[in-house]
C-alpha cells in the first residue's frame, strides 16, 4: 500500500504532497488543493493511505483509500 502525505514546509508557506514520505511530488500554496491533487493520486494508485498533517506537522486526519 502507498502512502501519500500532505504537509506544510517548515515556514507554512506551502503544502507539500509527498509519495512514501520522500522528496516532495510537487507543492501547493492552498493547504486544500493539496488535499485534492493527493486524493487524485491516491483514488488512481489504491490501495492507498493519505496523511494529512496539520501546521504543527502532527496528523490531523487519515485516510484509507481501496
Amino acid at each position: 500500500m502507498k502512502e501519500y502525505s500532505v504537509r506544510p514546509n517548515k515556514d507554512v508557506t506551502e503544502w507539500m504532497v509527498k509519495i512514501e514520505d520522500v522528496a516532495p511530488e510537487t507543492s501547493f500554496d492552498q493547504k486544500d488543493e493539496a488535499i485534492a491533487h493527493a486524493e487524485q493520486m491516491a483514488k488512481e494508485k489504491s490501495p492507498a493511505r493519505l496523511l494529512i498533517y496539520n501546521n504543527k506537522m502532527e496528523v490531523e486526519e487519515e485516510r484509507d483509500f481501496n
